[in-house]
Parts: structure tokens; sequence; C-alpha cells
């Protein structure tokens, strides 16, 4: 691989780094050579992706934190300092979405239980905030730092059902820009902070809502391809390459973006 893409002893700090594509995302990073730490708020759940990383090659390291706890991030901080001295690279790939922040097809607004929505805006917009203010001392210690964000195609289109988290994923497209700018001017001319906002991909989590038990599309998956004009759901692996250019020095003129990687389904009206 050419130097200009290269991650290899990149110290990459990735939040909700177990998830389904947090995980992934992390682990390919790893098989590329950098030095990962694996940030998640389930200990059995770091561990064992540490333990794997390490087994089949690569460098991580754990750290038990929750990204909506300023004292449990301030904790893991002082650990990382300890163990690396700096960041090179921050994602924040922590987030999700709950039952109660959706408005499905038989209810109304009035039905949204704001409670529930709020809980998604915290672990999305602030699950995203407090660890880019927690640990951006830690990322001025290397003057061409890059911070990535995970965004949502429903943030860009706001999707029905979803308000509370596609008014979450919106904030972080804002935020990505205000923080792109803020870093710029502030720290140096140098440090970038961009996005990627995944399109639809085919999970555990949602695979019950987009496909029905004999592997056809529900109406709700088939309204999905119909306007994605590469006819698939997305792989996890889709997302590395747009992971591999935001963290490598090939992005170093790239800041403030928000790279859809979604088979083309925001490029699509529809007719």
């Amino acid at each position: 691989m050419s130097d200009l893409f290269s991650v290899k002893d990149k110290i990459i700090l990735i939040s909700g780094s177990t998830g389904v594509l947090g995980s992934q995302i992390t682990t390919y990073l790893a098989e590329e050579g950098a030095k990962v730490i694996v940030l998640g708020r389930n200990p059995n759940k770091v561990k064992d992706l540490v333990t794997h990383i390490n087994e089949n090659g690569g460098q991580a390291s754990p750290l038990v934190s929750d990204v909506t706890n300023e004292e449990a991030l301030m904790k893991a901080r002082e650990q990382v300092e300890r163990d690396f001295g700096k960041i090179d690279v921050l994602i924040n790939a922590a987030g999700g979405n709950m039952p109660g922040a959706i408005v499905a097809p038989d209810q109304k607004i009035t039905d949204l239980h704001i409670d529930e929505v709020k809980k998604v805006m915290e672990l999305n917009y602030m699950g995203t905030l407090m660890p880019i203010q927690v640990f951006t001392p830690l990322l001025l210690k290397n003057p061409e730092a890059s911070i990535i964000n995970i965004s949502s195609m429903a943030a860009s289109r706001p999707l029905t059902r979803v308000i509370g988290y596609a008014s979450a994923k919106a904030a972080i497209d804002n935020l990505t820009k205000w923080l792109s700018v803020e870093f710029c001017q502030k720290y140096g001319t140098s440090y970038r902070v961009n996005a990627i906002a995944p399109g639809f991909f085919l999970t555990e989590q949602n695979r019950a809502l987009l496909t029905n038990e004999d592997g056809s599309m529900t109406a709700r998956g088939s309204q999905i391809l119909n306007n994605t004009p590469m006819d698939r759901f997305g792989d996890p692996k889709d997302l590395f390459g747009a992971v591999g250019f935001l963290c490598s020095d090939a992005s170093k003129f790239v800041t403030g973006t928000i790279i859809p990687v979604d088979g083309g389904f925001s490029a699509f009206g529809g007719v």
C-alpha cells in the first residue's frame, strides 16, 4: 500500500468500537497496522474484541468508558495519555436508536416518547461531542490529527419513522462542519474533522425490519432498494475505504465534509 493511504502505527481511538459497524472498522484498521484503542462501555465485549485483534496479529488496547459520562471519559483520557501520550485519529462510532423515539405508521407525533428522544440525542450527539471535548488535548499533540464522526443518510434526507435518530444525526453533520472551522482557526490549519454517512446496511439489528423470514424484502426494504441505484444493501466492508482515506495522509486537504457511503441513495430523486 502506498504511504499516502497508510494508517500503519497511527494511534486510533474508536468509540462504539464493539458495535455492529464499529467492530468491523476497528478490526480493519488493526489489520492495516494501526494501533487501535477499543473504547466501549461493556467490559466483556471490549475484552473479546481486543483479544481477537491481538491474537490475529494486530495491536489493540482496551478502554472501558461511557461516552455520555464526562467523569468516566476523563479517567479514560488519563489512561490513554499514560499508555500512548497522544491520539492521531478519533473515530466517534457510538450511537443508536430507541423504540420510543420512533413514530410508526400507525402512530402520530403525539405518541412520541420525549424521554427516549432525549436519550437518542444524548447517545448520538453528546456521545460524539463529549469525547471530542475530552480527547482534544491528546489530539493536539499531533498537528495533523483527524476526527471522524459517523452520520447517516437520515441526517440529510430525514427518513419516515426515525425522528429522534434523524434529528441527532443532522446535529452530527452540523457539529462536524462547525468543528472543522473551529480546529483550523483555533489550533492549526492541518487539523481535519469529517464525517461518514452510511446508507442502508443489513445487520442483525435491522434484518427483521428490512427482510422477511424467507429472505425476501419487506415493504420498507423494497422501498429502500428501489431508491438505491446500486440495488443492494451495504456491507460493513464498504465503509473501509472511506474510513482509511480519512485516517490517512490522503485526506490532508479534506475537512468539513460528510462522505456518503450509500450506493447512490442520496443522489437519486426517485424518478
